[in-house]
């Protein structure tokens, strides 16, 4: 669409049809709008347009306009649009905040007229429509990929980056492939789900240095906290030692410890004997107070054994502080 200007300045829209014919085969047209119709080639029709029409088994057919009122009855459908759906002074709508109420009030709009009947074929058109679904070309079940805008593979953050801004994805698209584009202030992201395409993540536009994260996208890990996941059998046995083990490992990581991978070995060796219960409560209080050394964890385990009993440790008359009762005798009484 486009404003012209002038006098009787006013909306001009062209308008494109994706026919099912033959080049030899002739149409008919409704001559009160348009003034003739031809054929192009290939090299007349935007290049954009040429695989759409071959992906839906379609030829792209275009009208050629001789004077601005040959359009006047789509024109008008985009004037009264516009009557109802922009603000103005005539509906006293308010302002849209973003394109997602505009969409919804497109919507709105829709079900609205679709849903009363047409005066001049007094039917209800969304009814008309089930019918004449029976007649209509039938086209793939998977639309045009085009349509979703650029693709993007999903790193492992997982995030993708559009126009040097990082958005964030969730985590169950990891290495696959999705589609970005912008829609007014927004940034949707379409994947394919189920065999069909869904609306994976919705950001508001962003600029270079301030990416969006969003914590919904990260189930298994919220507020940016990463849980570990074993590479090899085992980084596999010490993490099923309890969360103790993921937590002592996160901290000797952090804290650039050494020889982790034989610290490791060793607590999978000492669960053996002492149980995993009491090998994890060790790895975690190590994490908790950054003992990382060699004999920590043993020591610690050692410290566990004799001092977590359920009843008193009560003291003989061989751990008294006082030497003996020799001394006593010196006292005499009065």
């Amino acid at each position: 669409m486009a404003r012209t200007r002038g006098e009787h300045a006013h909306t001009d829209v062209s308008l494109w049809y994706l026919l099912d014919a033959d080049a030899r085969t002739i149409t008919s047209y409704d001559q009160g709008e348009f003034n003739a119709i031809r054929w192009l080639t290939d090299e007349q029709v935007p290049p954009e347009l040429v695989p759409i029409a071959r992906y839906y088994g379609t030829v792209v057919r275009s009208c050629v306009p001789a004077y601005p009122a040959s359009k006047g009855g789509t024109e008008a459908t985009v004037r009264i649009a516009k009557r109802d759906l922009v603000p103005a002074a005539v509906n006293l709508r308010p302002e849209y905040a973003d394109f997602a109420e505009l969409q919804e009030a497109c919507e709105d709009f829709m079900s609205e007229v679709n849903g009363r009947g047409h005066c001049e074929i007094r039917r209800i058109p969304a009814e008309l429509l089930a019918e004449e679904r029976l007649r209509l070309h039938p086209v793939p079940e998977q639309p045009f990929t085009a349509a979703f805008g650029e693709t993007r593979r999903v790193g492992k953050d997982p995030t993708i980056s559009v126009e040097s801004v990082r958005y964030s994805v969730p985590h169950e698209f990891v290495d696959e492939c999705v589609w970005v584009r912008f829609h007014g202030d927004e940034l949707i992201v379409t994947a394919m789900a189920a065999g069909s395409a869904v609306e994976a993540a919705r950001h508001p536009r962003s600029v270079p240095g301030s990416p969006r994260i969003a914590d919904e996208h990260y189930l298994d890990a919220p507020c940016g906290q990463r849980t570990p996941r074993a590479t090899n059998p085992a980084e596999a046995q010490f993490l099923a030692i309890g969360p103790g083990a993921a937590a002592w490992l996160v901290e000797a990581a952090a804290t650039g410890v050494r020889r982790i991978r034989a610290k490791m070995g060793d607590a999978v060796a000492l669960a053996k004997p002492h149980g995993t219960a009491d090998v994890d409560r060790a790895l975690g209080t190590a994490a908790t107070v950054g003992r990382f050394a060699e004999r920590d964890l043993l020591s610690i385990l050692e410290h566990q054994g004799e001092h977590d009993r359920t009843d008193p440790i009560r003291r003989g008359e061989a751990h008294s502080l006082q030497p003996g009762t020799s001394a006593w005798s010196g006292f005499t009484t009065p």
